[in-house]
């Protein structure tokens, strides 16, 4: 790194997931095919040229409940996707040093089937994998008929099937894995172990059938806000995924839950690589960024009404039909809601007294990076706030969009060389795989 502000990580969420990328913009007359890996695989080389960590591909497996289907399938916001995890080989195949973060989700995989599969692709990526462990309990019914944990209940199942898998790929005790052709041995049976699991979700024998880890196992990634969700990225994550305000204090103090909830679990603060996501706008002007800003200050309600859409999709709950003047309803979000979601609804408001006008408002207000109102502004306007970051001990930004040649260059093609030339950005991967490069600096 050249000298100049505190390097940083930079991963692209893709936050659509494997879905229909492109649908509702002028870019979808590029004529992509969504369903194919073409598109996929030329944005994936497009970031690793850019030095980013990784890509992390967002993901639900449910189209929601019956009342909110249409909701998400209309505009496509929510679906329909693909399986992320049966894309990462795809881009792998044509990347070098890119990580690949693919959405998992506890409930819908059995500990035993998901450790054999992590370590295949761990091993056939040369150590590039991660996983983004996901507590969505809306989709339960797609997997059994038992009723829907609840929110901190699903936490407990999540750390379960991570323990298991975690135990699975451990199984292979030191120097199980013998490989000497002079006597044939591969292996020593007597050094591995069998884990036995019985737990509150999960029951299964060990050991795995898959060799061990050489240069570690795959990254966890984790979102959330609650108090549950930060003790389990302390507890277990390698990579925290953080949507917070982007003033200091809240920077600090976000960064000092995970830390604290780290020590608590055992582990250092450097042990977990925090990554605020950011979807900044970045225009070829101050002035162009001053009248996008000005043309958003006073959104119609045609324009809240499809913010409304975008965040009844997300929330799976139906906002379109809710009195724009009045205050959100109580109760009106079922447990398994993602807290964070909420919180990037109704900010730091109070929702029982604010009109959902104000929300949706918030949302369509497009504010000045220059201010640190918003994320309009210039790609060095950009470069500032990344490195104010830094200078308050920031590990990493994650910015996200659609994973398309079109939106992946409007939004770095200035930027790169602006935060390789301030330090910022790295040149150079490790070559030892995504642990290897999140512990480079």
């Amino acid at each position: 790194m050249s000298a100049g502000g505190r390097p940083q990580h930079f991963g692209w969420f893709l936050a659509r997931g494997f879905g229909p990328h492109g649908w509702g913009h002028p870019y979808l007359d590029w004529d992509y095919d969504w369903t194919r890996p073409d598109l996929y695989q030329q944005s994936a080389r497009e970031l690793e040229q850019a030095g980013f960590d990784f890509v992390l591909i967002e993901d639900a497996p449910s189209l929601g409940s019956a009342e909110t289907i249409d909701l998400r399938v209309r505009h496509a916001f929510g679906g329909p996707k693909h399986d992320p995890l049966l894309l990462a080989p795809y881009l792998f195949q044509a990347t070098q040093h890119l990580g690949v973060i693919p959405t998992v989700n506890p409930a819908a995989s059995l500990p035993y089937t998901a450790a054999r599969q992590f370590a295949t692709l761990q091993h056939l990526s040369a150590d590039r994998l991660g996983l983004n462990v996901v507590t969505d309990t809306g989709s339960a019914r797609h997997f059994s008929d038992a009723a829907p944990l609840g929110h901190d209940d699903a936490y407990d199942r999540a750390e379960e099937w991570l323990t298991g898998i975690r135990s699975l790929w451990r199984s292979w005790g030191e120097g199980a894995l013998v490989r000497d052709a002079a006597s044939g041995v591969y292996a020593d049976g007597t050094r591995m172990d069998a884990t036995v699991h019985r737990g509150s979700h999960y029951a299964f024998d060990g050991p795995l059938n898959a060799v061990p880890f050489e240069r570690g196992e795959p990254v966890i990634a984790s979102p959330g806000g609650s108090g549950r969700g930060l003790a389990f990225a302390g507890a277990n994550s390698d990579i925290q995924l953080a949507l917070a305000p982007l003033s200091e204090k809240s920077v600090r103090e976000y960064r000092a839950r995970i830390h604290a909830a780290a020590v608590a679990a055992g582990r250092a603060p450097s042990d977990v690589t925090i990554m605020f996501a950011i979807q900044p706008v970045i225009v070829s002007s101050a002035e162009e960024a001053d009248r996008l800003a000005a043309a958003s200050a006073a959104p119609s309600d045609a324009t809240l009404r499809e913010v409304a859409r975008r965040q009844s999709s997300d929330l799976e709950t139906d906002l379109t039909s809710l009195d724009l003047d009045a205050p959100l309803p109580e109760g009106l979000f079922a447990d398994h809601v993602s807290q964070g979601s909420v919180r990037r609804l109704v900010g730091d408001r109070d929702p029982a007294t604010t009109p959902l006008r104000a929300h949706l408002g918030a949302l369509a207000r497009l504010g000045r990076i220059s201010d640190r109102s918003g994320f309009v502004g210039t790609a060095d306007e950009f470069a500032d706030l990344v490195e104010e970051l830094g200078e308050w001990g920031n590990d990493g930004v994650l910015l996200w969009g659609d994973l398309h040649p079109v939106t992946v260059h409007r939004t770095l093609d200035e930027l790169v060389p602006i935060l390789r030339r301030r330090g910022i950005l790295r040149r150079e991967y490790t070559g030892a795989g995504l642990r290897a490069d999140l512990r480079a600096f």
